[in-house]
């Protein structure tokens, strides 16, 4: 049986580096916390940071970005 590969929107990726940026918890620890692959997480957090300043992500909120599961639905 193989895995379905989960794709995930530009706005939950940008949360989700948001809660990694904001919170001061390690990648791991947050990848965990939203059933995530630690080096997905690193992948998307150094893409963020490596964004022209004109392009880069805003802060939009302080909750938490959906789980895994519910994004991928």
């Amino acid at each position: 049986m193989e895995r379905q590969r989960r794709s995930f929107t530009e706005e939950y990726k940008r949360q989700a580096v948001e809660l990694v940026v904001s919170s001061r918890r390690s990648v791991t620890s947050v990848a965990k916390g939203l059933g995530l692959h630690d080096s997905v997480l690193r992948r998307w957090v150094d893409k963020f940071r490596q964004e022209p300043a004109s392009a880069a992500w805003r802060p939009t909120t302080q909750a938490a970005p959906m789980s895994a599961d519910q994004a991928s639905t």
